[in-house]
């Protein structure tokens, strides 16, 4: 071969090289199979598995790490789902409607109010009773359930 013929030649036999060795080296790995909106559950149904690059599928959940938990933001269809994508779920969420369980020992005081903040189990959130009007900060115990400790 003369000239740039074999310069043409030599790229793309390098090209057919680096192709071959990146196929080679790409992995299965979990990806969304459709959007998923902020605030939604993920389950198993939402994924489904593709060939990606170990630097693309670094740090990526497994289907089982990510089922149960919350969507933080709206993630697109065929993203590899990572740890900051996804937050433990809110059993309560800010301006909906919450039972307040206030403790003092053994007494218990039941009362309804408003949640002033978003959470999940163990979080917590200010509160505010409806008949009193007062404002409580407290733990969430449950789905729709915050529990004061009064001293």
């Amino acid at each position: 071969m003369s000239g740039p013929l074999w310069l043409v030649a030599l790229s793309l036999a390098f090209a057919s090289e680096v192709i071959a060795a990146q196929s080679a080296q790409s992995t299965d790995v979990s990806v969304l199979a459709h959007a998923v909106s902020r605030g939604d559950l993920l389950e198993r149904d939402d994924f489904a598995t593709e060939q990606r690059s170990p630097a693309q599928a670094r740090n990526a959940l497994s289907v089982d790490d990510a089922v149960g938990r919350e969507a933080a933001r709206t993630l697109p269809a065929g993203m590899v789902v990572r740890s900051a994508d996804v937050i433990a779920p809110r059993l309560v969420r800010r301006g909906e409607s919450v039972s307040i369980n206030i403790r003092s020992g053994g007494l218990v005081i039941a009362t309804q109010g408003r949640a002033l903040g978003s959470g999940g189990a163990g979080d917590h959130v200010r509160v505010v009773t409806v008949s009193t009007n007062r404002t409580l900060d407290g733990a969430v115990e449950g789905p729709g359930a915050v529990r004061v400790t009064a001293p």
